[in-house]
């Protein structure tokens, strides 16, 4: 009996039969043609797991004919990289299309030191590094590595690529297509992936393979199988962004108690400090924001401590963050309103700049009226003059709305008074 999952059984061998990332490996994707001509530059794979980002690696290293090299950050160390790079120059790496490639999964576990062993091989063209990563590479790679990586970002695969992936097992799986299975409801296996196929799979197999046949797949069925066999958290996957998400949704929802317990969890099963502490400090941003910005100061203290602190002690120093957070006043004003300034540049393109707005530095520009009529806010009573700071097309647009708070509701008396009822404040 074939003792490979099922992610792993019907893993893709071809572009062709990979699914999604389309702004990649399409027909007009970015990689397509790097991939066809086996022109291969070093790069990064980044996004959530069980996306693809290894089987990518695998078919890129298949369709270019270049040696293959694989390790995982979280098990190998210097001296791994440093017996592969040594291989790929006896075997006369050069700068070519036919350098080996060198696949790193979980980059972002490399330390810094780890990742400088592998700058001369990149830079000397002995080999291709793909890096695989669940985390930025801004923060995580460092910035001379970065600087020779091409970044691409994989994104979470949609409900019908999910869907997909099903009736491939079924079709084409050696173990799977040979039962009776009836596939009546999706909702709760897609539920439970959370946009991770490799996850969707083994919820699927496990599902299959503790039942009689005929099988027949609906949404109760297969939420009372994985509740009896729900695994423990996995720093590398599996609960990695269940519990995270708990987290952040504790703290925005001002449950101190629900934050504290997530948070043991994920210090219990030995999560990394900094991934933590990175996730309060975009919260403080994107959920309390000006309703209380010292939550900001708080969180980035929190993330520039634990970093230099670790384990243990960091565990206190992040409860005192996540409770602080939890009862701090809430607000997504500042959130929304660049999510909504992005929107408007993308439906509205690159409006031309009012002339009043644009600098002038040189005798010609002050000719074409650059800065003409501009009001130095200073230079008028309580520093603030009125005039329009948007281009013509959308004038009088607002994107800020100040969220119910006692700061924000202090915003809104001083934007009222200043422009005198003009966005609606």
């Amino acid at each position: 009996m074939n003792n490979k999952p099922l992610a792993e059984r019907i893993r893709p061998k071809t572009l062709d039969d990979y699914i999604s990332q389309q702004h990649l490996v399409g027909k007009n994707g970015a990689l397509t043609q790097h991939i066809k001509k086996g022109i291969i530059p070093s790069l990064i794979l980044w996004g959530p797991p069980g996306i693809g980002k290894t089987t990518l690696a695998d078919i890129i290293a298949e369709v270019s004919g270049r040696p293959f090299y694989s390790l995982s950050a979280i098990n190998s160390g210097v001296k791994d990289v440093r017996e592969i790079i040594q291989k790929a120059k006896n075997s006369g790496g050069l700068f070519t299309t036919k350098n080996p490639i060198l696949f790193i999964d979980e980059i972002h576990r490399f330390s810094k030191s780890q990742q400088d062993s592998l700058l001369g091989a990149v830079e000397r063209g002995w080999i291709t590094l793909i890096g695989a990563t669940t985390e930025n590479p801004s923060f995580e790679v460092i910035p001379a590595l970065l600087s020779r990586c091409q970044v691409y970002i994989l994104n979470a695969f949609d409900k019908n690529d999910l869907i997909t992936l099903l009736h491939r097992a079924l079709e084409k799986d050696e173990i799977i297509s040979k039962k009776d299975i009836e596939i009546k409801e999706t909702d709760a296996l897609l539920q439970l992936s959370g946009g991770d196929a490799r996850k969707l799979l083994n919820i699927f197999e496990l599902v299959v393979i503790s039942e009689e046949e005929p099988v027949i797949i609906t949404n109760d069925m297969v939420l009372k199988k994985v509740q009896k066999n729900t695994v423990r958290y996995d720093k590398t996957g599996e609960q990695h962004y269940d519990i995270i998400s708990a987290f952040i949704k504790s703290i925005r929802g001002s449950d101190p108690n629900g934050a504290a317990y997530w948070l043991a969890r994920m210090i219990e099963g030995g999560e990394d400090v900094k991934f933590i502490a990175r996730r309060m400090l975009i919260l403080a941003s994107e959920d309390i924001g000006n309703a209380n910005p010292t939550a900001l100061i708080l969180a980035n203290n929190t993330f520039q401590s634990v970093s230099i602190i670790g384990f243990p002690e960091s565990r206190i120093i992040l409860s005192q963050c996540a409770i602080y957070l939890a009862n701090s006043a809430k607000s997504n004003a500042s959130y929304q309103a660049i999510n909504d300034a992005q929107q408007l540049v993308r439906d509205t393109g690159d409006l031309s700049i009012p002339l009043h707005l644009r600098n002038a530095p040189t005798k010609l520009m002050k000719e074409l009226d650059y800065g003409k009529n501009y009001k130095y806010a200073h230079s008028f009573e309580g520093n603030f003059a009125e005039q329009e700071f948007l281009p013509d097309e959308i004038k009088n647009t607002k994107l800020y709305i100040p969220g119910n708070n006692s700061r924000e509701n202090s915003f809104r008396d001083v934007l009222k008074k200043l422009w005198k009822g003009k966005y609606g404040y």
